[in-house]
């Protein structure tokens, strides 16, 4: 346990890092109101929830999972939802001020930060056992060895694909196993008049999460982004773009205009996650999904995406026996598979990703998309991960634009990532 005095020094300097910390986050929303943490005894009482999915309100299937949680764990639960930004805020002040909540649901790659703020307890502190979620899906919440809540899900990246635009060019889909010959499909297909390939390379975080895919796929790490492998990375994009495989709009394309663009029907790959899939449903568009491969061949690590439940530190630590009832409510496997699907999360857990596959076959390729997933803090990156990332953009948006050579945009991006940390 940090001591409180500790733990507000580090509070402090992590909020100095919330601009960086707010690129992180993929959801959004409108903040909702106000949580302060309750004093009331562990027996009974009120516990505090708070969570970045303002879009809920009472009447969610979301909103009454988290009241009969806390039902079955004998508290009422006051539950807010916040912008994802608004809530890293709030909760590194509320751990300053000793006002934390009981129960905070954070975007993954915010665990890393709050944890090394001295804000959350760990599992074991919890009594929560972890035993049953994937080890790669977990890794985003750990750090030095400790654990810091659990995942509810996971989202992640894969290559949606437009079958009558590859059955036109002559491509057959099962070919596409690598780089080579993924880049011989994008060349059949500008040959046939269409367009290969759009994603987002833009200068913000989306843009590294989908270049990180191409970065793990040429076995580059985080720690070295100058190295050969990254250079790989960043060169294979840049020839997209030169080749004319893929439109100049990648250097300002979001994640949603990237893929606005596949929808035009022009397009035989797009790079996206499984939060596009009702979209894809609707568009009557003819496609399907495999996951981004390797450059040697297989299936590339893409990051994860999700939030994790976590259970902030409490001065009455004699309050944890019921969080950890309300957590462990939260992610059982029945209650996983109703929130993941509502959320077109992949589970955590094994089990339940059986169950979500028996009941939707299109999940299947994004199971296997995630199991070869990565946390984009994992490896104790931590707090490192944003200044890491910030550079990384850099250099790929550099290339992108021709502005420097793919070796020496990326050389320039490992001395400002060095520089920064």
């Amino acid at each position: 346990m940090i001591k409180p005095a500790r733990r507000g020094r580090l509070v402090g300097a992590a909020v100095l890092s919330i601009a960086a910390l707010a690129a992180l986050s993929a959801c959004s929303g409108s903040d909702t109101g106000t949580g302060q943490a309750s004093t009331d005894s562990a027996a009974g009482g009120t516990y505090t929830f708070w969570d970045p999915y303002p879009q809920f309100d009472e009447t969610a299937d979301w909103s009454k999972l988290v009241a009969k949680c806390g039902t079955e764990a004998g508290v009422t639960i006051e539950r807010t939802g916040y912008d994802t930004s608004d809530l890293t805020s709030k909760a590194l002040l509320a751990g300053q001020q000793g006002s934390s909540p009981d129960v905070l649901v954070v975007d993954n790659p915010v665990v890393s930060t709050l944890a090394d703020a001295g804000i959350l307890t760990t599992t074991k502190e919890l009594g929560l056992d972890t035993t049953n979620f994937e080890a790669n899906i977990l890794a985003a919440g750990q750090s030095n060895g400790d654990t810091f809540g659990v995942p509810i899900g996971a989202n992640t990246l894969a290559l949606y694909y437009n079958k009558d635009v590859l059955t036109a060019a002559g491509v057959d889909i099962a070919s596409v196993t690598d780089w080579d010959s993924l880049n011989a499909a994008l060349a059949k297909v500008k040959a046939s008049g269409k367009q290969g390939i759009t994603f987002s390379g833009i200068g913000t975080e989306e843009g590294s999460f989908q270049f990180l895919p191409w970065f793990w796929g040429a076995g580059a790490e985080l720690t070295d982004l100058s190295s050969s492998q990254a250079v790989d990375a960043a060169t294979l994009w840049t020839n997209w773009v030169k080749e004319g495989y893929a439109p100049n709009s990648v250097i300002n394309n979001t994640q949603t205009t990237s893929w606005q663009e596949f929808l035009t029907g022009d397009f035989a790959f797009s790079e996206n996650g499984t939060w596009q899939l009702a979209g894809a449903d609707k568009s009557g568009l003819s496609y399907g999904v495999v996951p981004i491969p390797a450059k040697a061949g297989g299936a590339a690590a893409a990051p994860t995406g999700g939030e994790f439940v976590a259970a902030p530190v409490q001065s009455d630590t004699g309050r944890y026996a019921t969080t950890e009832k309300i957590v462990s409510c939260l992610t059982s496997d029945s209650n996983l598979l109703t929130t993941d699907t509502t959320l077109s999360y992949v589970a955590p857990i094994a089990t339940v990703q059986t169950q979500q596959v028996a009941a939707n076959a299109e999940l299947t390729p994004w199971v296997a998309a995630v199991a070869a997933a990565r946390g984009r803090t994992s490896d104790n990156l931590g707090t490192k991960y944003p200044v890491i990332s910030q550079a990384m953009w850099g250099g790929f948006q550099n290339a992108l634009s021709g502005s420097q050579a793919p070796a020496d945009a990326m050389k320039a991006a490992q001395t400002a990532a060095a520089a920064a940390q």
